[in-house]
């Protein structure tokens, strides 16, 4: 073998390593970043007012369950090398498509709010009217995946995206000077608890088709088998860890805002922080924070909510990327025509509460069945995680539906 060969081979490998440590952190944070939506600021804002300092034992225990729920799901995906509408397909023929109609419904619902979110952001940073605001930031997400090779623009786009969100929100919250030792007491020792807090952080940051996110675009990538666990469970962990700061730097920045005793407006509870804490600039970057919040929440819905149904017709494999644009446009034109979400959108919202536990109990039977993993053996503490995990949103999704349902037929009456 001659040294120019060698050398061509060499870098090809380092070519190889380099695109798969891009594939695996752009999976990573596809789901931190689909986690990190509008809503998750408004949530976390609110939740922070309520609680104070007690607000960091929800964020310690909404993680643990976030890393039971993500272990669970991107490690049973790997080993099937299928997707999760399909493994639920072979757990019970046609419990995929249940799945997968809920899963896009979910989406829809969702990335409608996304695309508001988008909207507003543009408007608090440029002062644009937040409908032209939602409409460009929907074409922006549009031209992401018409690029030939959409996954790796979409890739760089939530990777970068990310790490902005990160760097500006931990510079508010170094900014307002939060009581951190009363953060690190509260975290094991809170004050007050509260378990729908806690409920709802989990169901709105791996809940629905942010569960599948990365697991799917690490499929969809090829990255996948037992050969793979390795980086599949880093890759995962990575996307756990990246939510988690982006959570405890909000939660500070809030904190602080709140110990100073400045009052939060109601109407726009996070855009108030950072302009609180940091004057016009700070609501400026507040639509920063928001629009990177909104547009990466787009492009993981999307992504993830067509990925439910490209195994059911080889056309739409095909044409997924197209489908996926028309995802887009259905959200945005929703938001811009009529507003706001209509009424049905509040009880798909309810049933997306059920899809957490619905899909990661399917999962875990599918770990166990010979006939889907063959000799692959999962691990036992993870079953066992996994399925408190299941009970609890379980529980969660009950009331939420018992809530919801007469509420929206108030609405139709």
């Amino acid at each position: 073998m001659t040294a120019k060969k060698i050398h061509s081979q060499l870098e090809t490998k380092k070519v190889k390593k380099k695109s798969n440590r891009s594939i695996l952190l752009g999976a990573a944070f596809l789901m931190a970043t689909s986690s990190v939506g509008p809503g998750f600021l408004t949530q976390t804002t609110v939740f922070t007012q309520q609680l104070a300092a007690s607000f960091a034992f929800v964020i310690f225990v909404s993680l643990l369950l976030d890393v039971f729920a993500q272990l669970n799901i991107w490690r049973i995906i790997a080993v099937t090398e299928l997707r999760g509408q399909e493994i639920a397909n072979k757990v019970l023929p046609g419990l995929g498509i249940i799945l997968a109609i809920l899963i896009v419904l979910g989406g829809l619902a969702f990335n409608i709010g996304n695309v508001a979110g988008a909207g507003l952001g543009l408007n608090a940073m440029l002062g644009l009217n937040p409908i032209y605001g939602a409409i460009i930031s929907a074409i922006f997400a549009i031209l992401i995946f018409t690029i030939k090779e959409a996954s790796k623009a979409m890739d760089k786009v939530v990777q970068v995206a990310g790490f902005i969100m990160i760097l500006l929100m931990l510079y508010v919250a170094f900014k307002t000077s939060p009581p951190v030792g009363e953060v690190i007491i509260n975290t094991v020792k809170p004050e007050k608890i509260s378990m729908y807090a806690i409920i709802t952080l989990v169901g709105g940051t791996v809940g629905g088709y942010i569960t599948f996110a990365g697991g799917h675009r690490l499929l969809d990538a090829g990255i996948k088998g037992e050969k793979n666990l390795s980086y599949v469970t880093k890759s995962s962990i990575t996307g756990i860890v990246v939510t988690g700061v982006m959570r405890v730097a909000l939660f500070l920045a809030v904190l602080g805002v709140i110990s100073q005793g400045l009052s939060i407006d109601p109407s726009n509870p996070p855009a108030s922080v950072f302009q609180l804490a940091l004057g016009n600039i700070g609501y400026r970057l507040f639509g920063v924070i928001m629009w990177a919040a909104a547009i990466t929440s787009i492009v993981g819905a999307a992504y993830t909510s067509v990925s439910f149904i490209r195994s059911f017709s080889p056309v739409i494999e095909k044409y997924h990327n197209w489908i996926t644009i028309l995802f887009i446009i259905i959200s945005t034109a929703t938001f811009a025509f009529i507003g706001k979400p209509v009424q049905m959108l509040i009880l798909v919202g309810a049933l997306n509460a059920l899809i957490l536990p619905l899909a990661l109990g399917t999962l875990l039977v599918a770990a166990n069945k010979k006939k889907i993993v063959g000799s692959y053996k999962h691990p036992l503490w993870l079953t066992i995680t996994g399925g408190i995990v299941v009970v609890l949103m379980s529980y969660l999704g009950i009331l939420t539906m018992v809530e919801q349902i007469p509420l929206f037929l108030e609405k139709l009456g």
